[in-house]
């Protein structure tokens, strides 16, 4: 990877840390959460009080020895009484800092929480257009990486770099306090130094650890694409090849794994260097002190003892810089995710859609996925309370396009779409998802019961309502017929099922929700013919009594429709009843004649 790209990177990164830490903050300290901002105050108090305690405690060390010297009697403790205090504030630390944890935990893990669900909220909300585009498992690894970065920082931002700080400075302050200027000099430029060839050879490392496991990629990608292609390799004889292209990138991560190894032990050595210089600087200058008889030999223990407890949290100074530095980007990406425009929103004082007949019109609208590739250009067609009205048309001509439009997956480019007069924009959302039930081309269900899936149609249905969905949608005997009847699993995306008892699933599970429109994209094209048409049984009887917009490929399953409307190019080119439109001799009986003859041909 090239210096500037590497350089560019870092720059965006520390770019937007800033704006990332700024976005945590209202986490921490939210607005009519007075429990919150308690325990935060506590946290930082605990915090405090034990760094006090802890720049406290060389000074009984230093007093101790003085005592067992004979160099400063101590009268009030004694040397055994110091000691023992000693020991007693190094324990008071300990338990100040885990009392510290324990108070903060609830904050942490409720901003955890709510970071969590708002991202998750937000995601739902974003449109299908977004959907389509990213894969899912990569939306839930921004999720989760966001999440734990997010926890990370929480942790060694106030509880490892804080900290640190607060106690370098109580150190410095002692120091100049107890001895003199040169003491805290030589402990701030040893410490300058060592934080910058600390962040100096981290940021060289991470350019090498990004190199390193581009390498890794690229031979894992080289490594399961070959066994993927098992039996290609074994057609073509190409197993030396293949083991020759995957060990030359195995020898790129070679390269790069030896450099970041190397890299590792010239960052710890070079730590070292620095801190035990300033180290030995700092003693030598107590032993000169003890010498000339201006410091006791407490002193150069007190002096030795601090720079201790200031380098051994230092040590970790270079993983903790890397580690908060990709915290930073993942939190940086959910942040951007969060950041995403909602597409599809209401309006504001939006009111619920109110249906009474179930009338649905579709009014010159125009729509293209994208704005140079024109999907619909001027569809207008009515479908009358009551009616079964099916769409048809070759693939690409738009039937698909206008259940999502029905639905707001997405909004018009041009036109309207109104259900009983009311323009689907200036309703909600919620409301008009609530009137419109769609059954889908494959019907997919999670991972849970048969109940659980039938039951999702509406949330608060009884057993009796949900049995008498399974009933109508022709599933029930089935489902008795199971060891666990309702309460089998369907395993993930319901693969214990077959493709009709899938459908009949999603059909029970749209006919408990009672809507009072119908849309049932190609909801039989994905089944056997045989399987098909006892689907199709359950279908009609569901649109018994409802506005019902039929999606078809398969047009034998909508011959007794009220109404079929043939789409071709984004434009209605033809409409009316079966017979009639094969009368016409038209496009569509066109379109009935190649299936009739592909059918024939099976």
């Amino acid at each position: 990877m090239p210096p500037e790209t590497d350089t560019e990177i870092a720059r965006e990164e520390r770019g937007s840390a800033w704006r990332t830490i700024q976005r945590v903050g209202p986490y921490l300290w939210p607005n009519g959460e007075g429990w919150v901002k308690r325990r935060v105050v506590m946290a930082l108090l605990l915090l405090l009080v034990a760094k006090l305690i802890s720049v406290g405690t060389p000074i009984l060390y230093k007093r101790a020895v003085d005592s067992l010297s004979g160099e400063v009697p101590d009268l009030a403790l004694g040397a055994v009484g110091l000691t023992v205090a000693y020991g007693v504030a190094r324990l008071t630390t300990v338990g100040f800092q885990q009392l510290r944890d324990g108070v903060f935990a609830r904050v942490g893990q409720h901003a955890l929480r709510r970071l969590a669900l708002e991202t998750f909220i937000h995601i739902h909300r974003l449109s299908m257009r977004y959907h389509i585009t990213r894969k899912t498992g990569g939306l839930s690894r921004i999720i989760e990486r966001g999440v734990k970065g997010v926890d990370f920082l929480l942790r060694f931002m106030l509880f490892s770099v804080g900290p640190l700080i607060i106690e370098l400075l109580l150190v410095g302050a002692v120091l100049f306090w107890l001895f003199d200027v040169w003491y805290l000099a030589v402990v701030a430029i040893t410490i300058a130094l060592y934080v910058w060839f600390t962040f100096a050879v981290t940021e060289w490392r991470v350019r090498l650890r990004r190199i390193m496991n581009a390498q890794d990629t690229d031979a894992n990608q080289k490594a399961i694409d070959s066994l993927l292609n098992f039996e290609t390799v074994k057609y073509f004889g190409a197993e030396s090849r293949e083991a020759q292209r995957y060990d030359a990138a195995m020898a790129g991560y070679e390269a790069a794994a030896v450099k970041t190894t190397t890299s590792l032990a010239f960052l710890n050595f070079g730590q070292s260097l620095l801190i035990t210089c300033g180290l030995v600087i700092v003693m030598v200058m107590a032993a000169l002190g003890v010498q000339n008889g201006s410091l006791t030999v407490g002193d150069f223990v007190m002096v030795n003892a601090y720079m201790i407890q200031i380098t051994m949290p230092l040590n970790f100074l270079g993983t903790v810089y890397r580690e908060i530095r990709q915290s930073l980007v993942d939190m940086g990406q959910m942040f951007d995710l969060l950041d995403q425009p909602q597409e599809v929103t209401d309006k504001p004082g939006a009111p619920a859609i109110a249906v009474a007949g179930g009338v649905v019109e579709f009014d010159n609208i125009r729509f293209g996925y994208d704005s140079a590739r024109p999907i619909l250009q001027g569809v207008s067609l009515t479908v009358g309370a009551g009616q079964n009205v099916a769409l048809v048309g070759p693939s690409g001509s738009g039937k698909s396009t206008i259940g999502r439009l029905l639905f707001r997956f997405y909004d018009v480019g041009g036109g309207a779409i109104r259900i009983d007069g009311q323009d689907l924009r200036d309703v909600t959302q919620d409301s008009l998802h609530s009137v419109i039930g769609v059954v889908p081309q494959d019907t997919v269900l999670f991972n849970d019961t048969i109940r659980y899936n039938i039951a999702y149609g509406r949330a608060d249905a009884t057993e009796a309502e949900i049995i008498a969905a399974a009933r109508a949608a022709q599933i029930h005997e089935f489902i008795t017929s199971l060891p666990e009847g309702y309460d089998t699993a369907v395993g993930e995306r319901g693969l214990k099922l077959s493709g009709g008892e899938k459908q009949r699933v999603g059909i029970a599970r749209t006919l408990l929700k009672n809507p009072p429109i119908l849309l049932l994209d190609e909801a039989t094209s994905a089944l056997d013919t045989e399987t098909e048409a006892e689907i199709q049984g359950a279908l009609k009887r569901a649109g018994e009594g409802r506005t019902v917009i039929t999606i078809a490929h398969r047009l034998s399953t909508i011959a007794d429709a009220d109404r079929i409307v043939v789409l071709e190019k984004g434009l209605v080119v033809e409409e009316g009843t079966h017979e009639a439109l094969l009368a016409r001799q038209g496009r569509y009986a066109q379109l009935w004649a190649r299936q009739q003859a592909e059918r024939d041909e099976g």
